[in-house]
């Protein structure tokens, strides 16, 4: 019954059997004996009697395994492998179809290809989760036919496996990459000049060659004999908080994913080149209630920890009410921090009835207010009408994003920073305003 389940007859067979009968049904019309169709059916079963010896003589006729990490990073490109190896004495056609989550909506997955005696072959092929959460990974099944192609035999490897999708990994790892290697400004990384110079003193070193002359240490040099400079560090042990809004506001869907899921990619990626510079990272996420709140630290788990939590975020997306995040912070934070509020502003009207909880936050701390702009409405403003409808339209939008710069004016008006941003940029927007901040000295 195993090996049953696991034959499946090709089109060439069906094509085979449909000639076989054709040739006795014209035979019966027309007369004449049934030698030939005779001889013709023999023939067929001696080559699918040789087709099934050939694919089903042996238990282990070739091996596959799905390759996969052990967590997929949400919005990226994830590259899923499968490793296949023929150990039949002869070459195989096969079709390799692989069960994916169903998140992924995807019933298109099919691979072919012909594997030589002995051979070994990995497909790769990517996949982009735009959701947190477990993904379900079924089987791996192959149809592996002999030369003749008349029968299939399916193979079935890498059975369920449950796989979670975490915030974007792989956009944390690529920048702390790029800042260790100091070429942050190919992912449009902002080169800021260093206002003044920090006074904590890190050490002499040899000159190279873009270091600042004013820091050359004479006195060294006199005693090494070659060019030495003073090397300063960036004012460590600074506390820089992300305050994610996971209300109504960040439920607005871009590429796929929702602003929330973009807020917390950004704040992984943010908190750890925060604990790469030096300072303590930390997190609190609200709606109408306080969330999670992670107290900024700089030890060896905390970016594992950070993660986890924004891992675990769920949301209703329901209204948000900024004075229990001031009344938190004001209870649970003394020591001035840099505030990274992620949320989204539609209107000057929705700013003001929160203003006074971010004025009374800026007096205490250094507050950034991250926020959207729509895309949508960008396209529609910068596309020329054709009608009187697409003119409405356009006014409409026009009206929308002239609202996000009042906004805009308005928190720079009462000495709030602030960051206006399309959702695939707000990553780098924010590593650029740390870094400013930084080079300004203002935390």
């Amino acid at each position: 019954m195993k090996n049953i389940r696991q034959l499946y007859l090709g089109n060439r067979l069906f094509l085979c059997v449909g000639i076989v009968v054709m040739l006795f049904i014209s035979t019966f019309v027309l007369g004449g004996g049934y030698f030939i169709p005779k001889i013709l059916a023999f023939l067929l079963f001696c080559v699918l009697a040789t087709d099934l010896v050939l694919l089903f003589r042996t238990t282990r006729g070739m091996r596959g395994e799905r390759m996969v990490a052990d967590k997929l990073s949400n919005g990226d490109e994830n590259e899923i492998s499968i490793y296949l190896e023929n150990f039949y004495t002869f070459s195989i056609s096969l079709r390799v179809f692989d069960e994916i989550p169903h998140q992924f909506q995807r019933r298109d997955l099919e691979f072919n290809l012909v594997l030589k005696a002995g051979d070994q072959k990995i497909i790769k092929y990517t996949l982009r989760p735009v959701k947190r959460g477990e993904y379900s990974f079924g089987a791996v099944n192959i149809l592996a036919s002999s030369p003749l192609q008349l029968i299939s035999r399916r193979f079935r490897f890498s059975y369920d496996k449950i796989v979670p999708v975490y915030p974007s990994y792989m956009q944390m790892r690529k920048y702390e990459l790029l800042a260790i290697s100091h070429r942050l400004t190919e992912t449009g990384i902002k080169k800021i000049r260093r206002i003044g110079q920090n006074q904590e003193f890190e050490l002499i070193k040899d000159y190279v060659s873009g270091d600042d002359f004013r820091t050359v240490n004479w006195k060294a040099t006199a005693r090494k004999s070659r060019l030495m400079v003073n090397q300063f560090q960036d004012e460590r042990s600074q506390q820089v908080y992300s305050l994610i809004d996971k209300g109504r506001v960040m439920q607005m869907p871009f590429a796929g994913m929702s602003l929330l899921d973009y807020a917390i990619n950004a704040t992984l990626v943010i908190s750890n080149i925060a604990i790469k510079k030096s300072d303590k990272a930390g997190l609190i996420t609200f709606q109408d209630r306080i969330g999670n709140m992670l107290p900024a630290a700089r030890l060896n788990n905390q970016m594992s920890v950070i993660q986890e939590v924004l891992y675990n975020q769920k949301t209703a997306y329901l209204e948000t009410d900024f004075s229990v995040v001031y009344s938190t912070i004001r209870k649970r934070i003394s020591q001035r921090s840099l505030l990274l509020l992620f949320t989204n502003f539609e209107s000057i009207h929705s700013l003001h009835r929160q203003l006074p909880y971010l004025l009374n936050l800026n007096k205490a701390h250094l507050l950034v207010v991250i926020f959207f702009e729509n895309t949508e409405l960008r396209q529609l403003t910068e596309n020329p009408a054709k009608g009187l409808k697409e003119i409405y339209y356009k006014a409409i939008a026009e009206r929308f994003s002239y609202e996000k710069k009042l906004i805009t004016k308005e928190l720079q008006k009462y000495g709030i920073q602030s960051i206006l941003t399309s959702p695939e940029k707000l990553t780098v927007n924010t590593i650029n305003k740390y870094l400013e901040l930084k080079a300004r000295n203002l935390i």
